[in-house]
C-alpha cells in the first residue's frame, strides 16, 4: 500500500493548490464530487481488473487478453503511450514540486549554495537520485517507501486536522466563505456557469471537477504491483487471496485519501485560512502555489491555527513532503519497469536489453531529465499531461471492464445482478469518459504531450520491430499430441529426408505436387519428401511457438504446423531442427509473386510476403557455416 502510496497519497503536497486554481472557492464541493467519483467508480472498476489480471497485466492486459492481431497491439501501444506520459510525468512533476517545497524553506535557503537554489537543479537532482536507488535495488524502494508514506499522513494529519477544526470553531469564517458563494465570488477565472445560488455552484463544482482529476491517481499502480501483494501466510501466491488483498488495499487507500482530499480542500481553498492571491500564478506566484499544506504548517497564515505551526513543524513537514513527494516517482518507476518488459520485446518493438532492469532504470531516468528541461521543471505546466495520462487508463479500464461483463453468459437465477454490474459499469464509463475529454478540452497540452509519447512509443517500436524481424525468434515448438512429438522425433534423429517442400494448403493435392518436383528436380523415387503445411495464427504476435502434428501418407511424410505467427520463420526453425540429425537438407520453393515493396512489408507485418529469400536470410543468420546450412532452391 506504501508502494502506490508514494504515488497516490503524494499528490496532497499539490493537489490543494491545483483544486483551487481549478475551482477556486467551489474546491470543497468538487474535491467532494472526486470523492464521489473515486468510491464510486475508480474503486469499483479496478477491484474488478485486479480480479481479472492476478498476474498483474492491468487495465492494459485486459484490453490486449480481449482482441487479437494488429488491431490489438496498436490500442496496446497507444495505451503504453498515455501510461508512459503518466509515470513518466509522475515522476518530473513530483520532483518539481518537491524541490518547490524545499527552495521555499527558509532554513534551506540561508545555507544551500546558489546552484543549489533553482528549482530546476533541484529537480534534477533528485531524479537521479531516484534513478540511483533502484540501481541499488527494489527492496530498498518497498522499504524506504512505508516509512516515508508514514511519516507524511502522520504530519498531514496534524496540519489538516487542526486547520479544519479551526475553520469549524470559528463559524465568522465559514460564514465568510458561504457568502462569497452565494455572492458568486468563486475565484474563477472562466467559470463555466454565470450566476448565483447554490445550484449553480453545484452545477459549476460538477463540470470543473475533472480539472482535480489528480487525485484520482495510483490506482493503475496498484494492480500493476499486484504481484508483490501476498496471498496468506501458508500460500503466499495463492491467487484468490492475493487478489482480495489488493482490493483491501485499494479501499483502504481510497478511504485513507478521500478523508485528506476532503478535509486539505476545506482547509485551502475557501479563501479563508489562505487568501486567495496566495493560490494564484498571476500576476505574482502566491506563496501558498504548489505548497498550500506547507504553507499553513509554517504558520503562514493570517490566522493562528495550532501553536506547534512554525518554522520549526513547517521545516518536519517540508522534509516528509518533499521525500514523500520525491519519492512519488519510485511508484511509477516500478510501474514502467513491469509494463514495458511485459509487452514491447514481447512484441518485437524493443531491443532485448528493454527487458532487463538496469538499462531500463538509466533510460527512463535519461527521459526524466529531458521532460523536466522541456517543462522547465513548472508543477503546473505538467498537470495537465499528468491528468490525461491518469484519465485515459482508467477510461480505458472501464471500458475493459464493461467489455468483459458484455461478454459475460448469464447464468441460471444471477441476470439480475450480472445485468446490474453492467449498468454500473456502463454509467461509470459514461463519467470517465466525460471527465477525460472534458480535461482535455481544458488542457489541450496534455493530449499534445501525450501524444508525443504515443508518436515516440510507436516510431521506436515498429522500427525495432523492423529491425528485429530476421532474428529467428523461435519460443518453442509445441506438439498437437505424443503421437506426433514420437514421429517429429523419428524424423529429425533419422537424418535421411533430404528434400523439404512447403505446400500450401487446399491449392493442389500432394500426389500431383509429387510428381511435378520429382520431374522437374530429378528426384528419384526411393528420395523420400518432407511436405511442410503453415497455418497462420497470430501474425502480429513476435515470437514464434508452432504446434506441430505430423503424418505419414505411403511414402511421402506431411508436417503441418499451426498459430504460427511467420511462415518463412517457420520454415528455416524446422529445416534447421530436420538438419541436425544429418547432411543439409534442400528446400524447394515456388516463385513468389507480387512487388518487392508489397513483399518486404507483407513479411515485417504479416509474416508472408517473399518467402525464399527470407528464409535464406534467416538461414544464413542462424548457421554461418555453409556447409552446414540448408539449401534453398526456387523453381
Amino acid at each position: 500500500m506504501c508502494l502506490c502510496g508514494v504515488d497516490y497519497f503524494s499528490t496532497l503536497g499539490y493537489q490543494p493548490s491545483i483544486a483551487f486554481e481549478g475551482a477556486g472557492t467551489l474546491a470543497p464541493l468538487a474535491t467532494l464530487v472526486l470523492v464521489l467519483v473515486t468510491l464510486c467508480g475508480a474503486l469499483p472498476i479496478y477491484s474488478h481488473v485486479a480480479g481479472e489480471t492476478p498476474d498483474g497485466v492491468g487495465s492494459i492486459g485486459m484490453i490486449e487478453r480481449m482482441f487479437s492481431g494488429w488491431g490489438a497491439k496498436v490500442v496496446v501501444l497507444v495505451l503504453i503511450g498515455f501510461a508512459a506520459t503518466d509515470f513518466v510525468i509522475t515522476k518530473t512533476l513530483s520532483a518539481a514540486d518537491a524541490a518547490a517545497h524545499l527552495i521555499s524553506n527558509p532554513i534551506y535557503a540561508g545555507e544551500a549554495p546558489a546552484w543549489m537554489q533553482g528549482q530546476m537543479a533541484v529537480t534534477m537532482f533528485l531524479l537521479v537520485m531516484l534513478g540511483a536507488m533502484f540501481l541499488k535495488g527494489y527492496g530498498e524502494v518497498v522499504g524506504l517507501a512505508t516509512v516515508l508514506v508514514i511519516a507524511f499522513l502522520g504530519l498531514s494529519f496534524v496540519v489538516v486536522t487542526a486547520s479544519v477544526f479551526h475553520l469549524v470553531s470559528h463559524p465568522d469564517l465559514l460564514r465568510q466563505w458561504f457568502a462569497e458563494i452565494s455572492a458568486g465570488r468563486y475565484h474563477l477565472d472562466h467559470a463555466p456557469l454565470t450566476g448565483a445560488g447554490p445550484w449553480v455552484a453545484a452545477g459549476i463544482a460538477l463540470l470543473v471537477f475533472p480539472k482535480l482529476a489528480l487525485g484520482l491517481s495510483g490506482f493503475e499502480t496498484g494492480v500493476l504491483h499486484i504481484h508483490l501483494v501476498r496471498g496468506t501466510e501458508e500460500q503466499p501466491d495463492d491467487a484468490g487471496a492475493r487478489v482480495a488483498n489488493t482490493r483491501r488495499m485499494m479501499l483502504v487507500s481510497a478511504l485513507i485519501m478521500s478523508f485528506f482530499l476532503i478535509g486539505s480542500s476545506l482547509a485551502t481553498g475557501t479563501n479563508t485560512l489562505i487568501p486567495a492571491e496566495e493560490l494564484q500564478l498571476e500576476p505574482v506566484k502566491g506563496k501558498a502555489m504548489d505548497r498550500a499544506l506547507a504553507y499553513l504548517a509554517h504558520g503562514e497564515s493570517p490566522h493562528d491555527i495550532c501553536p506547534l505551526f512554525g518554522n520549526v513543524f513547517g521545516t518536519l513537514y517540508d522534509v516528509s513532503t518533499i521525500l514523500i513527494l520525491w519519492f512519488a516517482g519510485a511508484s511509477a518507476m516500478g510501474g514502467l519497469l513491469n509494463m514495458v518488459p511485459r509487452y514491447l520485446p514481447r512484441y518485437g518493438m524493443a531491443p532485448e536489453w528493454a527487458g532487463a532492469y538496469r538499462p531500463l532504470v538509466v533510460a527512463f531516468t535519461l527521459i526524466n531529465l529531458l521532460v523536466t528541461l522541456a517543462f522547465r521543471a513548472d508543477v503546473s505546466a505538467q498537470g495537465g499531461a499528468y491528468a490525461t495520462g491518469v484519465l485515459v487508463l482508467m477510461t480505458s479500464a472501464c471500458i475493459a471492464s464493461l467489455l468483459h461483463e458484455l461478454r459475460v453468459r448469464p447464468e441460471p437465477g444471477h441476470a439480475a445482478s450480472l445485468w446490474g454490474r453492467r449498468a454500473g459499469f456502463g454509467v461509470i464509463t459514461l463519467v470517465f469518459v466525460y471527465t477525460t475529454l472534458a480535461n482535455m478540452y481544458e488542457r489541450p497540452d496534455g493530449i499534445i504531450i501525450a501524444s508525443i509519447f504515443i508518436a515516440t512509443v510507436m516510431a521506436i517500436s515498429f522500427t525495432s520491430r523492423f529491425a528485429r524481424s530476421d532474428e529467428l525468434r523461435l519460443k518453442e515448438f509445441r506438439f498437437a499430441d505424443d503421437a506426433d512429438r514420437m514421429l517429429w522425433t523419428d524424423i529429425v534423429h533419422e537424418g535421411a529426408f533430404r528434400v523439404l517442400v512447403p505446400h500450401r494448403p487446399g491449392s493442389r493435392s500432394l500426389a500431383d505436387k509429387e510428381a511435378e518436383i520429382r520431374r522437374k528436380h530429378r528426384i528419384p523415387e526411393a528420395v523420400p519428401i518432407v511436405f511442410l503445411e503453415v497455418h497462420y495464427g497470430d501474425v502480429s504476435e513476435f515470437q514464434n511457438a508452432p504446434v506441430i502434428s505430423a503424418r505419414q501418407e505411403g511414402s511421402r511424410f506431411v508436417i503441418v504446423a499451426r498459430d504460427v505467427v511467420s511462415v518463412s520463420h517457420t520454415i528455416a526453425q524446422l529445416a534447421i531442427e530436420m538438419t541436425k540429425g544429418g547432411a543439409p537438407l534442400d528446400i524447394i520453393f515456388g516463385w513468389s509473386k507480387g512487388g518487392s515493396l508489397k513483399l518486404a512489408l507483407d513479411y515485417v507485418l504479416f509474416g508472408q510476403g517473399d518467402i525464399p529469400n527470407r528464409v535464406v536470410d534467416l538461414l544464413d543468420t542462424a548457421i554461418p557455416d555453409a556447409t552446414l546450412r540448408p539449401t534453398v532452391i526456387v523453381g
